[in-house]
């Protein structure tokens, strides 16, 4: 292993992002002495209260404070060393009036928001960062869409002294994943629902991914975390305002079923300065 300390770096859009997109990888890395960042983009003012018992005045009128509360704790939930916010307002949903803020992530200055990022990323000295995908059919927002462009830029920039040279001296990470929610994890959550006599609010989700093609045969590591399984659902109740504590969706299984069935989080690595061999299983393997 090399002397200088593992780092893992993973960018988010939105907080709640790192609740739902490998937070149980996240907290079994910290639990190894891997030193965990998040990067989180926004600050989430556009988002909706999707719990109905957060839908009151004071938490409206004050949604950024909130959701920057909420992202506090999660972190905390996930183990997270340091949460930086990159300093962007959430951009909405495709065709919505917080298209047009011009503070919001998807119309800020490109290159900025590449040096911004490419400054954390040689502060932090990060071997593995973690990022959104290229493929944005299943959710096309605009701050998803950015967080995938620049993390891919700012993981070449950041290597390149002639780029950025206010953002400190030179960094080259090693890997550049992508978060992946498999089929083959919907198809078990589907399952189990059905095995246990309930009715799987994965139904459609499930027959949609069987008639069109999915991204499975992409990916390249899968991470054992049956035993942080459970970080997720706390990290996920911490944000009160996005997560209804009653959401079929996301709690409809006992505890100990969704503990079952969630045994590992499935990653596409997509740039690697580090020789390999697939499938991984871990994160830092050809690093460390």
């Amino acid at each position: 292993m090399s002397e200088q300390r593992l780092c893992l770096l993973s960018v988010h859009a939105h907080p709640d992002d790192e609740a739902s997109k490998g937070a149980p990888t996240v907290a079994r890395y910290r639990d190894e002495g891997v030193r965990t960042v998040l990067v989180c983009c926004t600050g989430g003012e556009a988002g909706d209260i999707l719990n109905p018992a957060m839908d009151r005045p004071e938490v409206r009128d004050h949604i950024a404070e909130v959701r920057r509360e909420e992202l506090r704790q999660a972190a905390d939930h996930i183990g997270y060393d340091e949460v930086v916010m990159l300093g962007y307002r959430d951009s909405g949903m495709p065709g919505t009036p917080h298209n047009d803020h011009p503070d919001c992530f998807a119309r800020a200055h490109y290159d900025e928001a590449v040096g911004r990022l490419v400054a954390v990323i040689r502060r932090e000295r990060p071997q593995v960062i973690l990022t959104y995908g290229d493929d944005h059919r299943g959710y096309p927002h605009p701050d998803h869409i950015r967080v995938h462009d620049i993390s891919i830029d700012a993981f070449d920039a950041a290597a390149d002294p002639e780029r950025y040279s206010w953002a400190g001296p030179p960094r080259e990470p090693a890997k550049l994943y992508y978060n992946v929610w498999s089929s083959k994890r919907f198809e078990r959550m589907h399952n189990k629902f059905i095995e246990l006599g309930m009715e799987s609010p994965f139904q459609e989700r499930f027959e949609r991914f069987r008639r069109r093609p999915n991204q499975d045969h992409r990916i390249t590591t899968s991470v054992i975390i049956a035993e942080y399984a459970h970080v997720r659902r706390k990290a996920l109740l911490a944000h009160a305002t996005q997560v209804d504590p009653t959401s079929v969706f996301w709690f409809g299984l006992p505890e100990d079923a969704d503990r079952e069935i969630y045994v590992e989080e499935d990653y596409v690595l997509a740039r690697s300065r580090v020789q390999t061999a697939f499938p991984e299983d871990d994160l830092f393997a050809g690093v460390r």
